[in-house]
């Protein structure tokens, strides 16, 4: 059986000290920059009313009951629930009972909410720019260039990550361009930051994108009726059939004693 033919490239050695490393380089003291950048432009969050941090605790009760109802027995979950969806459509946990009923304010006017959108539009500033300017410096003077070779094999699925700006269908996957060595270092560098700055370090972009999306799914937003959002799981919990894991555990076990 003929052996595959190993596809070699003659490259510069300059192109390691002259591309590849002055990228690294670029890029993680692009890292840190923004790290300080966002900790200087970070405004401290103002402490939530207790009635607030009360109801969004008390939907996140419903919904968790809803998620993990199998470890619960049927005399357990029945009381739960009753009891939950009785509170939900009373209205018993809303911040705001007055306000039942009635539209919501516009949240444009709440200067809270005013005061997180441009803390947020200073994270987003401070995180895009860089970029940006770094993504055109490497386009304007090291487009096109083949920088290394990785030592392990790929799938052909990863040609278009490892070689954007190289137009050349025959390469070998595991060739990577300069462009691509960009983005590897923008959403691999992690561990390094991690090592320099600590774990809690706001110069990863993945990570700040997680936390945005975290934060935002994770609490009601001004412009949602909280109590449509309480008769909505309320809803959800009435419908649900129920099943315990401990239905049968019995015969589960003697079985697998047998």
């Amino acid at each position: 059986m003929a052996e595959p033919v190993v596809q070699s490239i003659h490259r510069d050695p300059a192109l390691f000290w002259w591309i590849l490393l002055p990228i690294t380089i670029v890029m993680v003291l692009t890292g840190i920059m923004r790290h300080y950048l966002s900790t200087l432009l970070q405004t401290t969050p103002k402490q939530q009313p207790l009635p607030n941090i009360k109801q969004h605790r008390s939907l996140m009760h419903g919904v968790n009951l809803r998620n993990n109802h199998a470890q619960l027995s049927p005399a357990s979950f029945a009381a739960r629930r009753n009891y939950t969806v009785s509170a939900y459509k009373e209205g018993v946990f809303l911040a705001e009972p007055d306000m039942r009923g009635k539209a919501r304010p516009n949240p444009m006017t709440d200067p809270a909410m005013m005061e997180g959108m441009m803390g947020m539009m200073k994270g987003n500033v401070a995180m895009m720019v860089p970029q940006s300017l770094i993504m055109g410096w490497i386009n304007a003077f090291f487009s096109g260039y083949v920088i290394m070779k990785l030592p392990f094999p790929l799938t052909p699925q990863f040609k278009s990550m490892l070689q954007s700006g190289v137009g050349t269908r025959d390469l070998d996957v595991r060739w990577v361009s300069s462009l691509s060595w960009y983005f590897l270092t923008l959403f691999g560098l992690q561990p390094v930051y991690n090592f320099i700055l600590g774990s809690d370090n706001a110069a990863s972009q993945v990570t700040q994108q997680m936390a945005q999306a975290q934060m935002g799914g994770g609490m009601m937003g001004p412009d949602q009726d909280p109590d449509k959002l309480f008769l909505s799981e309320a809803e959800n919990l009435e419908v649900l059939e129920h099943k315990s894991l401990l239905e049968g555990i019995e015969d589960r076990l003697l079985a697998t004693i047998a």
